[in-house]
């Protein structure tokens, strides 16, 4: 069986992987912050880790040198819905094994635990998000970072406030 550690601020989608890894037969400890991901780690043992790269307010791949100090043979795979090559490229060099993208299934989650990230060359349909959801989920992280100010949300992202307003009425499907 193999033990899995979930870093995510994200309550539901960390609850909902985590059921979802129970499902395949992995015992899943959980942590929504970097104390407690380090505090977990070090109790738990974990076979592998999924961190998300961001934590709330802080950087999650600030934890991938303590994490890799603490447990060397672990596999640790990066988790996030803002990807970019950057992005991957500094977290293998600090350390994960892997980097995948939100939102990753459970299958694609513990493929990359066990290090098979890479066996399908080709996303499937439904695995990608729509424009849309991606759009969406962007102005979401923007209104987050102006601390839900949507004025300068607008600003941020170089759109009419109205327009925003509009944007925030029309939730994509997942």
């Amino acid at each position: 069986m193999m033990k899995v550690l979930l870093i995510d601020d994200d309550e539901s989608f960390r609850t909902t992987l985590a059921l979802a890894l129970k499902r395949r037969g992995c015992e899943v400890h959980q942590a929504a912050n970097a104390s407690a991901a380090m505090t977990e780690a070090r109790a738990a043992r974990p076979d592998g880790i999924v961190l998300d790269m961001r934590l709330g307010s802080s950087n999650g791949m600030a934890l991938i040198s303590g994490l890799r100090q603490l447990l060397p043979q672990v596999r640790l795979i990066v988790l996030t819905g803002y990807g970019s090559i950057p992005g991957a490229l500094e977290a293998v060099r600090l350390g994960a094994d892997d980097y995948l993208l939100k939102p990753a299934g459970a299958d694609q989650v513990l493929a990359a635990l066990r290090g098979h990230g890479g066996t399908s060359a080709r996303p499937v349909a439904g695995d990608v998000p729509s424009l849309a959801r991606l759009e969406w989920e962007h102005i979401q992280r923007v209104l987050h970072d102006c601390g839900g100010n949507i004025s300068h949300a607008a600003a941020a992202l170089g759109i009419d406030r109205r327009t925003l307003q509009r944007k925030l009425g029309k939730q994509p499907p997942a």
